[in-house]
């Protein structure tokens, strides 16, 4: 392949055989447990590191706590760009064994798909990004061709449980490695929709995560004297309330540009005109779009603040009344809104007193990345050269990843989840029977690379 351009000429890969090492790195690391607590990724950064090392790139391994590992590869460009980074997280979140239906850490393949805890998040996007610098060192570097870009690896730990001892550390103590122009990380969408493949959504920003709790006071006492001010059932009912509520519609710049294309492949005629309503700049059409598409979680998701209540305090005994009960919402805000204007309104929404609601756990905002950049192009070229159809999209993810480090760090930050799936095998992640298609790892792998590729060219 030969990219037009200046410096970079590659030779196409072997692909049936990059996606059996890619599939061969997957199998490996599923089946060092990473499970976060307590990690452990030190076990899959010696094997990149191994791996890596023999094909003679560079590489900087070290131990932010006993048994975590930050690891960080770079291949050499000719510096006449500032540096492009892949990164993706060895820890895994944990399973219910009882309810796979395989072993969640044998990497077993059955009926076309590779299942194993991590094969979505995101030891299948490490994997890809590995093969990708295998790639690009024996059919670029080795066969004389050159970089404009130093191509960074970065395998991050504890992504799963706040970074700590992740990207969070190396920023701190090794930025020297890490500093790139553009990073490519996890976060977005590969989606396949009534059995097409539709769309690539590329997150270039995403929600801002806060903790906030919602205590109901009231009497205590023995609780074979049934008390009208029970806190149990104050909280519930402020709960309810709650449940109830809907935040209003706010549209980034994002969320409009992601409907905007999507409404020129959508299949649904009704979804096809709320897509367009949503998108366009006349605050009617918006508020009638997004009646339509608020019946989808996943839009609805990326049009408003999201709460969702997520665990309850309360009670020392059954016999019991308590004085207080507490529910914790998780509360995610769309980037630019304040979350202290979010609980105003909950305040009110509940009302009345003895129930209060405070902020425990406040998020950090990042700035949106470029959807008009050169990474995002590139991207963009890649999925197309692999199915000409796909419409590109920027997207706002709901979750939060790395990125919104690296975005106020100052760098341009892009997620992808690169694996044409489904919704179902989508939701499999963090769930039981995670897996991911065969042809899908392959795919994946490609676009990495191409995407790669092109903005290094």
């Amino acid at each position: 392949m030969t990219l037009a351009g200046t410096s970079i000429t590659a030779q196409e890969p072997d692909w049936a055989a990059a996606h059996k090492e890619t599939l061969g790195h997957l199998q490996t690391m599923i089946r060092l447990n990473t499970v976060n607590p307590p990690g452990n990724e030190m076990q899959v950064a010696k094997y990149l590191e191994s791996t890596l090392k023999t094909a003679g790139i560079e590489t900087h391994l070290f131990e932010p706590a006993p048994g975590r590992a930050a690891f960080v590869a770079r291949l050499k460009g000719n510096g006449s760009k500032q540096p492009v980074l892949i990164m993706g997280h060895m820890d895994v979140v944990g399973v219910e064994r009882a309810k796979w239906s395989v072993d969640p850490f044998a990497a077993e393949i059955k009926d076309g798909y590779v299942y194993g805890r991590g094969a979505i998040d995101d030891k299948g996007m490490l994997s890809a990004n590995l093969e990708t610098m295998l790639l690009l060192k024996r059919n670029v570097i080795d066969k004389g061709g050159s970089l404009s870009r130093d191509v960074i690896f970065v395998a991050n730990s504890d992504e799963e449980q706040g970074g700590d001892f992740g990207m969070g550390w190396l920023i701190e103590h090794h930025p020297e490695l890490i500093k790139a122009e553009f990073a490519l990380n996890e976060g977005g969408r590969t989606r396949i929709v009534g059995g097409k493949l539709l769309y690539v959504a590329v997150q270039n920003t995403e929600k801002v995560s806060h903790v906030v709790n919602v205590t109901a006071h009231g009497p205590g006492g023995h609780a074979s004297i049934p008390l009208e001010g029970n806190v149990i059932t104050r909280l519930g009912r402020a709960l309810a309330k709650i449940a109830e509520h809907k935040e209003p519609l706010f549209l980034t710049p994002t969320t409009r540009e992601f409907f905007s294309q999507l409404s020129n492949v959508w299949q649904n005629k009704e979804e096809k005109l709320a897509m367009a309503d949503v998108a366009s700049t006349d605050t009617r059409r918006q508020q009638r779009g997004s009646r339509v598409l608020e019946k989808i979680p996943v839009f609805n998701a990326v049009m408003r603040t999201g709460v969702s209540p997520t665990m309850l305090e309360g009670g020392i005994r059954t016999n019991v009344i308590p004085t207080d009960a507490t529910a914790k919402l998780n509360v995610r805000t769309l980037p630019g809104q304040s979350i202290d204007t979010v609980v105003a309104r909950l305040k009110k929404v509940i009302g009345g007193p003895l129930v209060d609601v405070t902020i425990s756990d406040r998020g950090e905002d990042s700035p949106a990345s470029d959807f008009h950049s050169p990474m995002f192009n590139a991207i963009r070229e890649s999925a197309q050269s692999l199915e000409p159809s796909l419409a590109v999209v920027p997207y706002l993810s709901t979750g939060a990843t790395d990125s919104a480090r690296l975005r106020v760090w100052g760098m341009q930050a892009f997620g992808l989840l690169p694996f044409p799936m489904n919704q179902d095998d989508e939701d499999r992640m963090h769930g039981n029977d995670e897996r991911v298609p065969l042809r899908s790892l392959e795919f994946g792998t490609k676009m990495i690379y191409g995407a790669i590729a092109r903005v290094a060219r």
